[in-house]
């Protein structure tokens, strides 16, 4: 029991620490880009935000937008063709990144959950033996377990918040571009939804 855990141990370590270098890297490009980005859309320059998209793809908002700014490129010399086909499309875009960014976050966190779960009743079975080897499984079992729990439970949290960051970020570039449509036939549901949070909340732009 006490090599399985330590094999357990050793494995939710590493991804633990595999996953903080991977969360701190896309955070720290992130809070360079995103008062770019957000004075770029302020400023209705789409081209520089199609540039800053291109040069920081390691942060997480970034990659999420910068499939819906590749879709928009063509159409940034000539603002007018802008329709809400094209919103809508950026959007859809959006939602297929943020998905896909997400799936990479959470990559590894059913590990950490089993190991946890594991480890505390793995701990736990070995009170069936001798009570110096119950008391050395048991107390070795809850060192593997407490802190991939702990893990599991930092890394949901702060995944959570990423989301959250990329979903004010993509309605901030989409309002952008509904104002340059200037039709409220581009405005989707997507949009309306935000709306209706954004005047709960009284923000909707980027925080670095």
């Amino acid at each position: 029991v006490v090599v399985v855990l330590a094999i357990m141990s050793i494995y939710s370590l590493t991804i633990a620490v595999t996953k903080l270098i991977q969360i701190k890297r896309s955070t720290n490009a992130t809070r360079k880009f995103a008062p770019q980005l957000s004075r770029a859309i302020m400023d209705d320059n789409l081209e520089l935000a199609i540039q800053l998209s291109e040069k920081h793809k390691i942060g997480h908002i970034a990659r999420v937008l910068g499939g819906a700014l590749s879709e928009m490129k063509p159409l940034i010399s000539d603002k007018a063709t802008i329709t809400a086909a094209d919103i809508n499309s950026s959007e859809r875009a959006i939602e297929r990144q943020m998905l896909i960014q997400l799936s990479e976050f959470r990559r590894g966190l059913g590990v950490l959950g089993t190991v946890g779960s594991t480890g505390a009743s793995g701990g736990l079975a070995g009170i069936s033996a001798g009570i110096a080897e119950a008391l050395i499984t048991t107390a070795f079992g809850l060192l593997v377990a407490i802190p991939a729990v702990w893990f599991y439970n930092y890394f949901t949290t702060k995944i959570e918040n990423l989301s959250v960051e990329m979903t004010y970020a993509s309605k901030e570039l989409i309002d952008q571009l509904i104002k340059n449509v200037g039709a409220a036939a581009g405005r989707s549901i997507f949009t309306k939804e935000f709306q209706a949070q954004k005047a709960v909340t009284g923000s909707g732009h980027l925080h670095g």
